[in-house]
């Protein structure tokens, strides 16, 4: 399923951010799943917490196939929340933890 999902939309309502990459990777070192988003030819990572999956789905496997099996489980959520703090032009990556669920 292409991951139009999570589409932030600026004051005009063209599109600002979407997420058609559908790739994602555990990063051991942040303790959070990457995945990317990208804003015309801009690309932003984003970083969801193991908490925050932990969050979403109780009863994870805490490893890498538990949060990223998680990751795929919840990615419409995921999305729409990296959508919403996402900023035109701010800052290369984000941090999504269990706040932003």
């Amino acid at each position: 399923m292409a991951a139009d999902i999570g589409v932030a939309v600026a004051d005009t309502g063209e599109s600002v951010i979407d997420f058609p990459n559908l790739s994602r990777s555990y990063d051991a070192t942040r303790h959070a799943v990457r995945f990317w988003g990208y804003d015309s030819a801009i690309e932003a990572s984003f970083y969801v917490s193991e908490g925050a999956l932990a969050r979403m789905q109780p009863g994870i496997r805490p490893d890498e196939s538990g949060f990223l099996d998680a990751f795929d489980a919840h990615r419409e959520k995921i999305c729409a929340a990296a959508a919403r703090v996402y900023v035109r032009g701010s800052r290369g990556s984000y941090d999504l933890g269990t706040a932003n669920f």
